[in-house]
């Protein structure tokens, strides 16, 4: 009796090791980096922007003699999200070499349908002035800032931007997670697709987007022709720094740095209507 009381007992003692063992590998974390790819398919940019208005953007097409096709067909740029329970904050990253051709991402066309291709002709840009902002999340507080260099530095502060959800069925294995595909539209009915996983339960994501239940390791923005596909994930135990921002940025809100911008089609003005010049800004700008 005693030596069947030893059994019962050492196998429950197993069975709490094992559930010990099991929850330590089911860990979801609150503190991390995300490594970030961000995708440009550069033709299609431009010929999207070339049939909104013939004038606009004219200097970036004028760099490949007027020819789009001159153009390279997709460009490529790394970021870092580093995020906490209550915080994210994303930055531009050196570029490495391109080590491969074959890339999963979101066709360039309107529809957003994740395909797999062999994409060639792809150019690996380092860190230039267009790429050199920091994006910043407070999921607590519900705000956001963006910092970013025009004719001077800028630090652009916001609410977080409500984006209606939309869920599918479909699922992704994206850096070693399951992501679910969930379909959104921003106030300025921008159709945007993320797919995230609730393995990492942070309501944040790149380039300022959040409002799911789990971090988004994929975003696509169709229509601008934009991709960001998490590479890679690594857990840190340091929070979100506070020490990022630049002390000669000038603080300003969004809507008011969208206001002293006017009609100016160098920062995508030119749009048809307000909500239009609105959308123009957060594709030059933001995404």
């Amino acid at each position: 009796m005693i030596r069947l009381l030893y059994i019962i007992i050492g196998l429950g003692a197993l069975s709490l090791w094992s559930g010990l063992l099991h929850a330590q590998h089911a860990y979801f974390p609150l503190k991390g980096r995300i490594t970030f790819e961000k995708e440009v398919y550069v033709r299609a940019r431009l010929r999207e922007m070339s049939n909104r208005s013939a004038n606009q953007n004219r200097g970036m097409m004028m760099r490949f003699g007027g020819n789009i096709d001159e153009a390279p067909e997709k460009t490529s740029s790394m970021f870092s999200l580093h995020f906490d329970e209550d915080e994210t904050l994303m930055t531009a990253l050196e570029n490495e070499e391109t080590t491969g051709s074959s890339r999963i991402g979101m066709s360039p066309g309107r529809g957003g349908r994740p395909n797999s291709r062999n994409m060639g002709n792809t150019v690996r840009r380092g860190v230039g002035r267009n790429q050199n902002k920091t994006y910043y999340q407070n999921l607590k507080k519900g705000e956001t800032e963006l910092e970013l260099e025009l004719d001077e530095k800028y630090l652009l502060r916001d609410s977080l931007q409500q984006i209606t959800w939309r869920f599918t069925d479909e699922y992704r294995d994206i850096a070693g997670y399951e992501c679910r595909r969930v379909n959104g539209a921003t106030p300025d009915s921008l159709y945007i697709v993320a797919f995230y996983t609730d393995q990492i339960p942070v309501s944040g994501g790149p380039a300022l987007v959040h409002g799911l239940p789990g971090m988004i390791l994929g975003l696509a923005i169709p229509e601008m022709h934009i991709n960001y596909w998490a590479r890679k994930v690594d857990f840190v135990t340091d929070n979100v720094p506070s020490t990022w921002r630049d002390k000669k940025s000038k603080a300003i809100s969004t809507q008011d740095f969208f206001n002293s911008l006017g009609n100016n089609r160098m920062f995508g003005g030119g749009g048809g209507n307000a909500r239009q010049m609105r959308r123009n800004l957060l594709e030059n700008l933001i995404y």
